[in-house]
């Protein structure tokens, strides 16, 4: 592993090198002459600089192209979005896997010193967090948002493994949330939330700066995992067809008007409530899956959204109403 001293050079030569091509437009071999370096060593401190965030390339699209529906959603739903291009043809997992590299290249570029960021496990943050590109920070913290066990696993190597790819990539500690996705007894719960252990982290949870989560749903083409991992009974999925359920955050359910009152399987889930969402100061969501547009939609009616990643064909779905 590179020292800090090591990095800081690198990155000081990549932000030379980037202001020297894109600011004054000189060309690789002057900048190549200028530096005393390689011209092959000059490519890769503009790609450096690319991936650390030190250098954002935008491409400005026609009225009708992505621009123009990023612009739409802001102006419909107050969030800020970044639609995803993909061509028509492209598979389920192709637009899942370029929204993983967006979203990872937007959190990065958001994630700042001294700030906690706040993880929802599921399939989408584990593809962000395997796409994230290194980004040394300082005094930055990383919070397991909901726990992760089951009837049939612990759900702690799965869920760490999410949050030691975003601590290894802003140099930052773990703060894991070691109970149960969803209680059996609502009781249960409200004696765990005593114990100081577990107060700990739901007082790092409070301090959260940055929220990174995917929508989970019972509709998805591929189930989300809290649907699909044995977290749910065949009693639970029945209550939430019941009461309307079409998407959660964090193991927190809501329907598609982003009401959550009265839905009783979330006084069992350990995940913050809307209201305590509402209040992390960004929060970024990705989604590609056509399958969870009434997911999104009711997660934009809660207001769970602040920054939005998302794929094209679901970006003009919903914007079709």
């Amino acid at each position: 592993m590179e020292s800090d001293d090591v990095t800081n050079v690198r990155t000081r030569d990549a932000l030379r090198a980037a202001h020297l091509y894109y600011v004054q437009e000189l060309t690789m071999e002057d900048i190549a002459t200028e530096m005393r370096i390689s011209r092959s060593s000059i490519s890769r401190l503009l790609a450096y600089a690319r991936e650390i965030g030190l250098v954002e390339i935008t491409v400005h699209s026609p009225q009708d192209g992505v621009d123009s529906l990023a612009e739409r959603i802001i102006e419909l739903f107050g969030v800020t979005a970044e639609i995803v291009p993909t061509p028509v043809r492209a598979s389920a997992a192709e637009r899942f896997a370029r929204v993983a590299r967006s979203a990872a290249r937007r959190v990065a570029s958001l994630a700042d010193d001294n700030m906690s960021i706040g993880i929802a496990w599921g399939a989408t943050v584990s593809a962000i967090a395997r796409e994230l590109p290194s980004r040394p920070l300082h005094n930055v913290h990383v919070v397991q948002m909901n726990g992760a066990a089951s009837p049939m696993t612990s759900g702690l190597p799965y869920a760490s493994s999410i949050l030691e790819r975003f601590a290894g990539a802003f140099g930052a500690d773990v703060q894991l949330f070691p109970v149960p996705a969803l209680f059996d007894d609502p009781h249960t719960k409200d004696l765990m939330w005593r114990e100081r252990s577990v107060r700990r982290v739901l007082d790092a949870q409070d301090d959260i700066g940055m929220f990174v989560f995917g929508l989970g749903s019972p509709r998805a083409d591929v189930p989300s995992h809290v649907y699909s991992g044995g977290y749910l009974s065949g009693d639970d999925l029945h209550s939430l067809m019941r009461d309307g359920i079409v998407g959660d955050c964090a193991t927190v359910f809501y329907r598609i008007d982003g009401s959550s009152s009265g839905i009783r399987l979330n006084e069992r889930s350990s995940g913050p409530s809307l209201d305590a969402i509402r209040r992390i100061p960004r929060r970024l969501c990705a989604v590609s899956s056509l399958s969870k547009l009434d997911a999104l939609k009711g997660a934009l009616a809660a207001q769970l959204i602040t920054e939005l990643v998302i794929e094209e064909s679901l970006a003009r779905r919903l914007l079709e109403g």
